[in-house]
């Protein structure tokens, strides 16, 4: 089994210092010591990866629960995480991976690709690297990436977006969609919850808008990061790079550190409700028996209804309104 592979996106500094340039820690390490991320070490003066190919958690997924609605919605993925995270969030529901050493399982590139094409046997339309962090797997998925693509399978990843430029841009020539993570919109819950910044994740934003296919999620902690100002704020910076981009804000349930009572629904309604001034494509999630259908935006028929992880697509038709005739180029939608 080997796991640990050389990391492409560092600089060599004075004695000994690796400048790890994966993602916006830019963490600076001595011999023996590990990044943020702890999957990064500098062994012998050469930056390694400890996590490559190292496979915690594999399984099949509605694609709405990454969550991606407009993307080839019903369908299925596998999906595919490993260990470690480059930020420390409080109420992070993967902990046991993000922040701890879970079993894992050896799985090359190669052998990943086919278990992918046997799974499009089973419905399966690709990979998402997802669970934990994918960027803190970015070795293995600049390798194993590619291969899907080339093959047809779509490529997914959900992120919470602390990555660098380089990177990012080196993944876009292959990753088909991404749904990222916004934690909030403000440096000060970045900063005291998550050992980030803000500016960092938007820069990412930016980068994948009109690139990938791009949804975001906001999971709004009461007190937090759900006043109404915030809010305003994160909405008027995602419409000015695309209104078609879909955002899910997502209710809070006590998870790892945090304790705090979960999010109450009118509070995700009253997102809802701000978003909807900016955003053509706004849902919520964990909350059951919230309405997130689709609706077309010529004739306000439904395109798309859900129930949970139910997908019924009745008025889309081929990329099209099944009612006005209207093309949808905002779902994207080719398995019929």
């Amino acid at each position: 089994m080997i796991a640990d592979k050389a990391v492409q996106y560092y600089k060599n500094e004075d004695e000994g210092r690796l400048r790890c340039l994966v993602c916006p820690h830019n963490c600076g390490l001595k011999e023996g010591q590990r990044g943020i991320c702890r999957v990064r070490l500098n062994r012998g003066g050469q930056l390694i990866t400890l996590n490559y190919g190292e496979v915690s958690s594999l399984a099949m997924d509605p694609i709405e629960k990454k969550p991606l609605y407009h993307f080839h919605p019903g369908s299925m993925i596998l999906s595919a995480g490993s260990w470690g995270c480059n930020l420390s969030c409080p109420f992070c529901q993967n902990y046991s991976i993000a922040h701890q050493i879970p079993a894992t399982r050896y799985i090359n590139p190669d052998e990943l690709l086919e278990i992918s094409l046997a799974c499009r046997e089973q419905g399966s339309i690709g990979l998402a690297f997802t669970y934990n962090e994918p960027f803190m797997w970015l070795e293995y998925i600049m390798d194993a990436g590619p291969r899907l693509h080339e093959q047809g399978l779509k490529v997914v990843l959900v992120s919470n977006g602390y990555i660098e430029l380089e990177p990012l841009l080196d993944l876009l020539a292959f990753v088909d969609a991404f749904n990222i993570d916004l934690k909030g919109f403000s440096d000060r819950f970045y900063q005291r919850f998550c050992m980030g910044k803000l500016a960092a994740v938007q820069n990412t934003l930016a980068a994948i808008a009109g690139k990938a296919h791009l949804e975001v999620t906001n999971l709004l902690i009461p007190g937090e990061n759900d006043n109404d100002e915030e809010i305003n704020s994160m909405c008027r910076f995602l419409a000015d790079l695309d209104p078609r981009i879909v955002l899910h804000f997502s209710r809070y349930h006590p998870a790892y550190k945090m304790k705090l009572p979960p999010t109450p629904a009118d509070t995700l309604q009253r997102a809802a409700n701000i978003a909807r001034e900016y955003l053509d494509h706004v849902y919520l999630g964990n909350l059951p028996g919230a309405e997130n259908d689709s609706y077309c935006p010529y004739c306000r028929q439904v395109l798309i209804s859900r129930s949970g992880y139910k997908v019924e697509k009745s008025g889309l038709v081929q990329g099209s309104c099944r009612y006005c005739g209207e093309d949808i180029p905002y779902i994207i939608d080719d398995t019929y």
